[in-house]
């Protein structure tokens, strides 16, 4: 406990030095705290969508469906297994079929992925329920990227072209019954939802689907023959990769701002260690073993750590509060990056991030402080209060 009070009262009274570098601590405290909570608030956003839009509770794939391979479309269908029928009408799984067409948006040409999907589904939050409507014409849904680019409107008729199951080509008009914003690109670009059956008869693929929807929660039926389940760990392997590199790429900017810090601590303790070296002699002289007066001077450099703590506490809370309340706003060119972003990110700060920020924090302020400190167990008392170093 002395030694604690004798080190704050030598911080104290090294007055502007001293804040300097609590100043430049409290920085790194903030911003590595600030830039962890933008990723982690990132993560949740962006799994919190695959969910809601694509990924649901795992999807069931036809043994040649590769969504990366646009030439296993034409091949990466099949009669539903008989087990589904029961969950389907339970609503647990939504089946779909993807198939490739043409459309010709103003005389243009443009090749797009019909997927034909339930309009009374309720597992993917895709308004597929717009999609019930009555009419000659080929009911399709779009995305907001989807229609911009093809630079459609509701309501607008667009003429449709594909090759069923024969390889018979035929064409119609299709409608534009609604269109939908997401903050997932891979359920918008390049992607027209049709009814299920509509496309079925279409395709002339009765009973057939490409994937299966399984709902959140529901325990995972039965391997069937020709169809691969894919869970959400395997679904959600593409962000997670993404964010683990942003994750990373944050890393060096800790270490510059780290960097910095600590090479503030130890140059202050390596002056402080000289220009005290008559304090440190009468010290020893006085009956304080070398170990104590290394205490001492460790413990002064830790408390930079702490002091840092409470600075950055009263500015760094106020202002991580107003961003986590209003989000950190994304530029308009992310719509274009191709990744889960909404148009705005709002930051997560844990408790467990605080806590392992603060520890690491201290922990290395502390070590830094012990390394120029070691120089003390070699000092004379004598020649110390005389002010020469060995």
């Amino acid at each position: 406990m002395i030694a604690l009070k004798l080190a704050f009262r030598n911080l104290i009274g090294a007055g502007l030095r001293t804040w300097q570098n609590v100043f430049v601590l409290s920085l790194a405290f903030v911003v590595i705290i600030w830039h962890r909570g933008i990723i982690d608030g990132w993560d949740h956003q962006a799994k919190r969508d695959m969910i809601a839009w694509d990924v649901a509770g795992g999807q069931y794939w036809h043994e040649a469906y590769d969504p990366y391979d646009p030439f296993t479309i034409q091949d990466s269908h099949s009669p539903l297994p008989t087990v589904w029928q029961e969950m389907i009408d339970q609503d647990k799984i939504t089946p779909i079929l993807i198939a490739q067409a043409t459309i010709y948006p103003d005389g243009h040409m443009l090749n797009v992925k019909l997927s034909g999907i339930d309009p009374y589904q309720n597992i993917l939050k895709i308004p597929t329920q717009e999609l019930e409507v009555e009419g000659e014409d080929i009911p399709i849904l779009l995305g907001t990227r989807m229609a911009k680019s093809t630079q459609l409107a509701k309501g607008d008729l667009v003429t449709i072209r594909w090759r069923d199951a024969n390889g018979t080509f035929d064409a119609a008009e299709a409608k534009i019954a609604g269109i939908f914003k997401t903050n997932l690109p891979t359920v918008d670009n390049g992607q027209i939802y049709v009814p299920l059956e509509r496309l079925r008869q279409m395709m002339q693929m009765p009973n057939e689907a490409s994937i299966g929807i399984k709902a959140v929660n529901l325990e995972e039926p039965l391997p069937q023959s020709g169809w691969i389940f894919r869970d959400q760990q395997y679904l959600l392997a593409d962000i997670n990769a993404i964010l683990e590199k942003k994750r990373v790429g944050g890393s060096i900017l800790y270490f510059i701002l780290m960097s910095l810090s600590m090479l503030a601590i130890f140059d202050t303790q390596v002056l402080s260690i000289f220009r005290r070296q008559k304090e440190i002699g009468t010290h020893i002289a006085l009956g304080m073993t070398r170990g104590q007066v290394i205490q001492l001077f460790t413990i002064e450099g830790a408390m930079h750590s702490i002091l840092a703590a409470g600075v950055a506490a009263i500015y760094g809370i106020p202002l991580l509060t107003m961003q986590a309340k209003n989000g950190f706003a994304m530029p308009a060119s992310a719509d274009d990056y191709g990744l889960a972003i909404s148009e705005k990110i709002f930051p997560v700060y844990s408790a467990q991030l605080i806590l392992v920020t603060v520890s690491l924090v201290f922990i290395t302020a502390t070590i830094v402080s012990f390394l120029p400190a070691r120089k003390i167990a070699k000092m004379n008392p004598t020649d110390a209060i005389k002010g020469k170093l060995q």
